[in-house]
């Protein structure tokens, strides 16, 4: 009988949505074939399964295709959820994954790239300040628990975690200087983790004909969970 073949995941290994695609699929258990892209030029096979052209796609065994990270990451935490991370209120993780999405990303993109948006005459230091907003809404509910909805990670806390790491490395000597000192402390956690350690491994650029590279459940070390 035929082997069923790996969902292959289209990544890049520094774009956060892709890092939060990749954390979901360690934290299910599963495994899949990963393909690393390089962004400027893009292999022919992922423009065809997700004409959008952007990171992570996810080609599921049966052809079917998931193009976006939070839906990627659902999928997977459907099939598999031993760390309990879709414990908890949903509609409260849906609402912080909306914000972090939606108004955090739009101010990130324009502090981190403002050369990027011409048009808009962008003051980077004020997009800065509305993205911190968000961060000290973070602040106020880690000042009274370890992650964001509780005592235990949920999805929302790892569905974030990776575009708090961007907007805090465009100016680290700033962001470490704030007053939300619970924020850097989740985020220290984060980076010093070994599931954010094996997302963020190296891989060679894919090309059609390459031996496939596994990603996921034989890659975890025995003993180790994403629970932290």
């Amino acid at each position: 009988m035929p082997k069923t073949p790996l969902p292959i995941l289209y990544s890049f290994r520094r774009c956060p949505y892709a890092m939060r695609a990749r954390l979901a699929i360690l934290a299910s258990g599963l495994t899949v074939e990963l393909r690393e892209i390089l962004l400027r030029d893009k292999p022919q096979a992922m423009i065809e399964a997700s004409p959008k052209a952007t990171v992570p796609v996810l080609v599921l065994s049966d052809g079917a295709v998931i193009d976006e990270s939070r839906d990627i990451g659902d999928w997977a935490l459907a099939q598999s959820d031993p760390g309990g991370w879709l414990d908890g209120d949903r509609s409260q993780m849906k609402a912080l994954i909306d914000a972090n999405d939606g108004s955090f990303k739009r101010a990130l993109d324009r502090y981190k790239y403002p050369n990027r948006y011409p048009d808009e005459h962008i003051d980077a230091a004020r997009q800065r300040d509305m993205a911190a907003k968000i961060v000290r809404g973070h602040q106020g509910r880690l000042a009274s628990h370890e992650w964001l909805l509780g005592d235990r990670a949920t999805w929302a806390d790892y569905a974030l975690l990776p575009f708090v790491r961007q907007y805090a490395h465009v100016d680290r000597a700033w962001f470490w200087a704030q007053d939300w000192r619970d924020v850097i402390n989740w985020l220290e956690r984060f980076l010093g983790s070994t599931p954010f350690e094996m997302a963020m491994a190296k891989h060679k650029p894919w090309s059609p004909g390459d031996e496939p590279v596994t990603f996921g459940a034989p890659q975890m070390p025995r003993g180790v969970t994403v629970t932290l």
